[in-house]
């Protein structure tokens, strides 16, 4: 995409080729560009329009029946934070009392239009020419251009003082290859600019890899892990009156509501619960102001606390992978009166199993030292014929363990490559259903 694309593309006959590439994108791609072009849509538009329909389709589960109308590019839409994320964020900045907010490198602008619905005036600013245009596009698009507006420029050179809280989101792969940057001082805008806003602005926000190094985050900052439905989608660090606690784990159930979320962030009437333990997220923390009860749960704590260890037991837990990010493997434990079997691998084991939205449970029914023959050997008496296949603190493969196990029969299992005191280990399950998220 470029400027000249994209403006062809808002043109009458960009708007019709698009309109035409939606009724057969998804399809054989080369039969599609066929049918653009035999009702006389020129070759370059007709690709336009196509790459716009099919990042479109795929859109969809990050932003809702919005997508059909944003304009979009491949790796914007790889980067861009999903909605339920970006209104959660969104509601817990306007709770904080922001009514102005810098949005400093915001892409195609999927945070800002969040924080925009949540009733907050944001200047976004993108040094890319075409990603800022587009942004501003799907601003028009949503009905949302008098509330975020973009410019082109550089982040760095925005005056900060014009607003009340600062959203960044740095980019974290090297220009022109793609590339992942794992190193935050090689991040643009540089991490001391970065980590420098909280001393400018009264509340900051940044996203950043969920693989950052913890030594790196800076003391006074409350570091975020978020999790959708099991798939761990990013960190943030919270700075100034908006540091709650120094590590938070979020767990998100997505659902029809998080696509239709009013402005102000605000619930509708049926999704909030009632009665006992309404505002609370299952009983663990208290809920951060505009979280959905059912459907956000946060565990918090230090960081730096160990668990205990000890014996494998009847129940194992896996817990969430923003749960073991933010090095919350403990706290987890606590709640569950459980222990590691393995200093270093992080599956909990329990006598008793409790319901938790922050780990899969399963029933542990074999333990044995891992060899191939002799789990072939108890899996064929079991008749298992199919297998899912966890693994932490092991180098064997899954996929290839699959297949030398040569599975035939009619029975489900569960199987758990890992350490237990250090020897490789192999446990046979099956899933507890009221050991993971309620509901």
């Amino acid at each position: 995409m470029d400027l000249d694309q994209f403006a062809a593309l808002r043109t009458a006959e960009g708007s019709a080729a698009l309109a035409a590439a939606t009724g057969v994108a998804g399809g054989d791609p080369l039969v599609a560009a066929a049918a653009l072009r035999s009702r006389g849509v020129p070759a370059g538009l007709a690709a336009a329009a196509l790459t716009q329909a099919e990042l479109r389709r795929r859109a969809v589960g990050k932003f809702g029946p919005e997508a059909a109308g944003m304009f979009l590019t491949r790796p914007g839409l790889e980067q861009a934070t999903r909605r339920v994320v970006a209104d959660r964020r969104a509601a817990r900045l306007a709770a904080a009392g922001v009514r102005t907010l810098a949005d400093l490198g915001c892409g195609l602008g999927a945070d800002a239009l969040a924080a925009a619905r949540a009733g907050i005036r944001v200047y976004g600013v993108e040094a890319d020419p075409v990603t800022a245009a587009l942004a501003a596009a799907n601003a028009e698009a949503v009905g949302l251009a008098d509330r975020f507006t973009v410019e082109c420029g550089d982040a760095t050179a925005f005056d900060v003082t014009r607003v009340d809280a600062v959203f960044c989101d740095p980019a974290r792969r090297r220009a022109g290859t793609g590339r992942r940057i794992f190193d935050p001082d090689a991040y643009s805008p540089p991490w001391d600019f970065v980590t420098g806003l909280a001393a400018r602005v009264p509340h900051t926000v940044v996203k950043v890899a969920p693989g950052i190094d913890h030594a790196r985050i800076p003391a006074d900052a409350e570091a975020e892990w978020v999790s959708v439905d099991g798939d761990l989608v990013e960190a943030a660090l919270w700075g100034g009156p908006l540091a709650g606690v120094p590590r938070r784990a979020t767990v998100l159930r997505a659902g029809p509501a998080d696509r239709q979320r009013p402005a102000g962030g605000q619930a509708t009437p049926g999704d909030r619960p009632t009665g006992p333990g309404a505002g609370a997220t299952d009983g663990h923390q208290p809920a951060v102001p505009g979280d959905l009860p059912e459907r956000s749960h946060q565990l918090t704590g230090t960081g730096d606390v160990e668990a205990g260890v000890g014996p494998v037991r009847r129940y194992l837990y896996d817990p969430d992978p923003a749960v073991v990010r933010a090095h919350l493997v403990a706290e987890l434990a606590d709640t569950l009166d459980a222990t590691l079997a393995d200093p270093s691998i992080a599956y909990l084991y329990a006598d008793v199993p409790r319901p938790t939205p922050f780990g899969r449970c399963l029933e542990i029914v074999d333990v044995l030292p891992f060899s191939l023959k002799r789990l072939r050997a108890l899996l064929r008496e079991r008749r298992v014929g199919r297998v899912e296949i966890l693994k932490r603190g092991s180098a064997l493969s899954p996929e290839q363990l699959r297949r030398d196990l040569r599975l035939a029969g009619e029975n489900p299992a569960s199987l758990v490559l890992t350490r237990v005191a250090g020897a490789p280990t192999v446990l046979v399950g099956r899933p507890v259903a009221d050991g993971g998220p309620p509901g």
